[in-house]
């Protein structure tokens, strides 16, 4: 038995529409998503010129290859007129998903699913959800399981709208944050659906960030939201299995493949027990490292 790998969402950077030089460059990075920002990083008034802007960017790109960043557009909320054009220009670039700030409820995906069902968007073109509120944490079971046409392609932590929320006080190592995220990770998991740490705030400190991606990866988030280009290769790298872990992968691949374990259900490797669900672990490592090679090939 074997495990199919995830999409690679190990770097998600947000790049803010309503910035042209932002925009242009863009084009020329690879983390594993691009999220186009029309929602906070646009003031009230440049929100209508942001988005154009971008409808003109991404309709002069060409077309997307599998080793291409996914496109992503973050529209403005579809209770707002401007929502609502935002999805409409999403869809009519074929952008790759659309994520849904403050996401709060199915019901909200189910909306957004059938606006993009009477403009013709792609099965295909799925949706994401930003779990960014006390209610949206409360539902996280909800909101991943919600039954849609289209994927649910991931679940993305707003620890800055948490931290408001809640009113929290945050230390290093974000203790106080935890138990805001652990019920996203729990309800992506139970469903299939991958969930994105949040952003890390200060550029300056590498050691910080190295800290925090590297904690995300052992609590079991897909990848990380970047707010700058420089945060890609560090996430990239903690997020993909490093060399050690591969080689230990395929030791356990290879132990059970041995004619001598045939039909065994746990196995000794050199001092350690292992257990065909190691098995599966270890070839899903092995798939996704895989995967991730040939994104660089």
């Amino acid at each position: 038995m074997t495990t199919a790998p995830q999409p690679l969402l190990r770097s998600a950077l947000f790049v803010p529409a309503a910035n042209a030089r932002a925009l242009e460059k863009s084009a020329g990075l690879r983390p594993d998503a691009l999220i186009f920002d029309l929602e906070d990083s646009a003031a009230e008034e440049e929100k209508g010129a942001a988005r154009e802007r971008l409808r003109a960017h991404l309709a002069g790109l060409p077309r997307r290859s599998a080793s291409d960043p996914i496109r992503v557009v973050r529209i403005n909320p579809l209770t707002m007129s401007c929502g609502t054009e935002d999805l409409l220009m999403a869809c009519a670039v074929r952008a790759d998903a659309v994520l849904l700030p403050k996401a709060e409820s199915p019901v909200a995906l189910a909306e957004a699913d059938v606006a993009l069902q009477h403009c013709d968007a792609p099965p295909a073109l799925a949706l994401w959800a930003m779990m960014e509120t006390p209610m949206g944490v409360l539902r996280a079971g909800a909101i991943a399981g919600a039954a849609l046409s289209r994927p649910l392609g991931a679940l993305v932590i707003g620890p800055n709208d948490l931290v408001l929320a809640a009113g929290l006080a945050l230390s290093p190592g974000r203790p106080e944050l935890m138990p805001w995220i652990g019920p996203v990770l729990v309800a992506g998991h139970a469903h299939g659906v991958p969930v994105l740490d949040g952003v890390f705030n200060d550029l300056a400190d590498a050691a910080g960030f190295a800290a925090e991606c590297a904690q995300g990866r052992r609590f079991g988030f897909a990848g990380k939201t970047l707010i700058h280009p420089a945060q890609i290769a560090p996430a990239d790298a903690a997020f993909g299995p490093s060399t050690g872990e591969i080689a230990d992968a395929e030791a356990i691949v290879a132990a059970f493949a041995d004619p001598a374990h045939q039909g065994r259900g746990v196995i000794r490797l050199g001092t350690r027990m292992v257990e065909r669900l190691h098995l599966i672990q270890a070839e899903a490592l092995l798939a996704r490292a895989a995967l991730i090679q040939s994104r660089k090939d």
